[in-house]
């Protein structure tokens, strides 16, 4: 339920119990890939597409070559495209380009991140076309993890009655072949659990538990919803709920209780349970450290979150990513960026990778002891490793950029990530073009918008009045249609959602 390499997010996001993810032009040549074509080269190909302008199978079949559809690549290009914010019709195109290679033989994990990456979008209707062909051609590749994914979207921006519709309709249509049990049960209940849906899954659980006899997992996964929604008291009620149901806690359960203590700031309640746990024997695992560790920090006890880190060699347990993370925060926390930088470099020393969380932790620090030329430094050596933040560490350091007159460093990164394939997510683009536009540099700045236009992602409503208010304030009105033409252009594919820009009013182009 709780794998060690998530451990990382775990004061973050919800464990995995709830989880299952330069410019372009329409005139300008396709580049072509030689024969040794790389991950990065095709997801740039892919991202710096002209579209809708112009169809994307055309490239690839020009660009790829057979030879190189293994399953590593093509999980690879599709993890790349997920995590870069690319259109989900995008990813769709390549997905089904490498099903019309004869040779090519599809994974699991490549048909569910091209499905993540759709319903995300919420194209449902060609999420549920792309299960269908897949349970004509490949059932085997039908797994719990693509049912989770789906539900789970479905929970988040349709309805409950559209949740359970989309249910049966798996256990009739899609999963044919399989008998529904205890374990597509879990997966219900997953989904609603995930959205913090609690009175939902509740229900779902007294209306079905009688078909599908719940188990210890189940239990688990409500009490990590009821965790999630961050109620302590719910935890508990439902934790002495599931015992006198006759269900006896693991080391799974602990966690999440101890996580839901140390998260309200009662760290003297998880080391209770830690010791509770041992007196039943169950043996604390490395996400139990690890979720102490972030519990001290929170409390501000960098002494005992040390401890804690340093007795996971005598509980014959080895320290990973997450547990780093872990005390970092805390040392973070309590003001003591030097030691959790220093700790930083031991995790290299050891060839620990940092991961994201990692680098989020030591900006953070670094921003709120020594500022702008603290973090500078270590954005240059994130760089310098060709390393990719997620989006909400690009937000972090395009907002200190920007309010900071940094705007060369904010465009610098913007253009790191646009060459290795990525489309900045949309916020980052919003403060983007709010400071180049408060500098007078609306060219730049209406450069990036074009190029997410090009890349098939909408850009917001506050972005295109701005870059109008300039544009005719300079006279250039080409530039705003230009604009203009490729917001409607794209809403025949990609209809905006509130919030996406629609283009010039009638009224507006006139004034």
């Amino acid at each position: 339920m709780l794998r060690p390499h998530q451990v990382s997010q775990l004061p973050q996001k919800l464990p995995s119990l709830l989880s299952a993810a330069p410019k372009s032009s329409s005139t300008r040549s396709t580049p072509c890939v030689e024969p040794n074509i790389g991950i990065h080269q095709i997801t740039r190909i892919i991202n710096d597409h002209p579209f809708p302008d112009r169809a994307l199978q055309p490239t690839l079949r020009q660009c790829i070559p057979p030879s190189v559809l293994s399953n590593s690549f093509v999980e690879n290009v599709l993890g790349r495209l997920f995590a870069a914010h690319s259109n989900g019709l995008k990813a769709l195109e390549f997905f089904s380009f490498c099903l019309r290679q004869p040779q090519f033989c599809p994974s699991a994990d490549a048909f569910e991140k091209t499905l993540h990456i759709l319903v995300r979008m919420r194209y449902f209707d060609k999420a549920w076309d792309l299960m269908d062909e897949i349970r004509c051609r490949y059932p085997s590749l039908l797994t719990h993890k693509s049912m989770s994914i789906m539900l789970s979207k479905i929970a988040k921006f349709q309805s409950f009655e559209d949740t359970l519709e989309a249910f049966q309709k798996m256990e009739n249509d899609i999963f044919v072949s399989r008998k529904f049990d205890t374990d597509e049960f879990n997966v219900l209940l997953r989904a609603f659990c995930t959205q913090r849906q609690m009175k939902e899954a509740r229900s779902v659980f007294l209306k079905m538990h009688s078909r599908f006899p719940p188990n210890t997992r189940t239990m688990n996964i409500l009490l990590l919803g009821f965790k999630e929604s961050g109620d302590v008291t719910s935890v508990e009620l439902f934790y002495h709920e599931m015992v006198r149901r006759g269900f006896t806690p693991n080391s799974i359960t602990y966690n999440i209780r101890i996580d839901a203590y140390c998260k309200k700031g009662c760290f003297g309640d998880g080391l209770r349970l830690l010791e509770e746990m041992e007196q039943m024997n169950i043996l604390p695992s490395l996400e139990t450290i690890t979720t102490l560790i972030h519990g001290a920090g929170l409390v501000r006890n960098p002494i005992k979150a040390r401890q804690l880190f340093d007795e996971i060699p005598l509980r014959n347990l080895l320290p990973d990513t997450g547990a780093y993370n872990a005390l970092m925060s805390s040392l973070v926390r309590s003001k003591d960026v030097q030691s959790a930088v220093a700790l930083m470099d031991a995790m290299e020393e050891k060839h620990i990778e940092h991961d994201n969380m990692t680098y989020h932790i030591i900006f953070l620090g670094l921003l709120r002891s020594n500022g702008i030329d603290g973090c500078c430094e270590l954005y240059h050596k994130m760089v310098e490793r060709n390393f990719v933040p997620q989006t909400r560490t690009v937000v972090m350091l395009i907002k200190t950029f920007c309010q900071n007159s940094q705007l060369d460093l904010g465009l610098n990164l913007w253009n790191y990530l646009v060459e290795r394939g990525y489309c900045p997510h949309g916020h980052v683009l919003d403060l983007l073009v709010t400071g180049l536009c408060s500098y007078g540099r609306v060219q730049e700045a209406f450069d990036c918008a074009k190029q997410v236009l090009e890349r098939g992602r909408h850009i917001s409503e506050a972005v295109f009045r701005m870059l109008e208010r300039f544009l005719l304030k300079t006279g250039e009105m080409d530039k705003l249609s230009d604009i203009d033409r490729m917001i409607k252009k794209l809403q025949y594919i990609l209809p905006p959602s509130k919030g996406h820009a629609v283009g010039v009013s009638g009224s507006t182009g006139t004034d």
